[in-house]
């Protein structure tokens, strides 16, 4: 049974989903903007609501929501939101991010921050197990789906964060153009110096800007963490 997973501030408990704590949600709970102030923020397939839980600690927006299908995910959701200190801001609803979407907009509500670890294996690589597979593979949301929703109830002057694999930055970027969403920030990440671009955190919002462009290399050596990794995760790792 996978242990609850501690942060300073929180925890999240993580034996009934099928997607644990990994670096990727981490990476996307620090690096996204919450200097502008956002009232309202979204996080997208929550998983264990680790990344709103992050978001909870570093800004004071009123309304944190997730969307979440998987049933266990979802529950394991709740729980972790009622747990924490920031329970009166945190709601998850159980449901397809299509759905919760089209009846977001038809309330014509939107969010400053939307916030999107996606299912990304979009190769034909596909586990027996049912749920990892829905977490993992975009089978379930696919890139266009998602930025469609995103479309729809992202605020005039809000931003939407990503974390995707690097090799499918090209193609997002490009998913994102056809619906008005500029990419305006990007950071490469590597996990030694020496290995290759793994993962790219992406910022868009509706205006078309000069994009900035950050690398960050998360270890030195093995458990040997890089003063940039350790600046952007030590409000939440307990030996940072």
């Amino acid at each position: 049974m996978a242990k609850p997973f501690k942060f300073k501030e929180f925890t999240v408990h993580q034996d009934k989903t099928a997607m644990k704590i990994g670096t990727d949600g981490v990476l996307l709970g620090a690096w996204c903007n919450v200097d502008f102030y956002p009232d309202t923020v979204l996080d997208v397939g929550a998983g264990t609501g680790v990344i709103a839980l992050m978001i909870a600690q570093r800004c004071d927006a009123m309304t944190i929501d997730a969307v979440e299908v998987d049933e266990d995910a979802y529950e394991q959701t709740v729980e972790n939101f009622e747990k924490s200190d920031w329970g009166d801001r945190l709601y998850c609803y159980n449901a397809t991010f299509e759905d919760f979407a089209d009846e977001i907009a038809e309330e014509e509500e939107v969010y400053d921050l939307i916030v999107a670890n996606p299912p990304f294996y979009t190769d034909d690589f596909e586990t027996e197990d049912e749920a990892r597979n829905k977490a993992r593979f975009t089978s379930s949301l696919s890139f266009e789906s998602l930025l469609i929703g995103v479309r729809k109830i992202l605020s005039e002057e809000g931003r939407f964060t990503v974390v995707i694999p690097f090799k499918e930055e090209q193609n997002f970027v490009q998913l994102a153009k056809e619906q008005e969403l500029f990419v305006n920030k990007i950071c490469h990440v590597r996990g030694t110096v020496t290995s290759q671009t793994k993962r790219s955190l992406l910022e868009f919002s509706f205006k078309e800007k000069e994009i900035s462009k950050t690398d960050l290399v998360i270890e030195k050596s093995r458990h040997n963490y890089t003063k940039e990794y350790t600046d952007l995760t030590k409000d939440f790792y307990l030996k940072m």
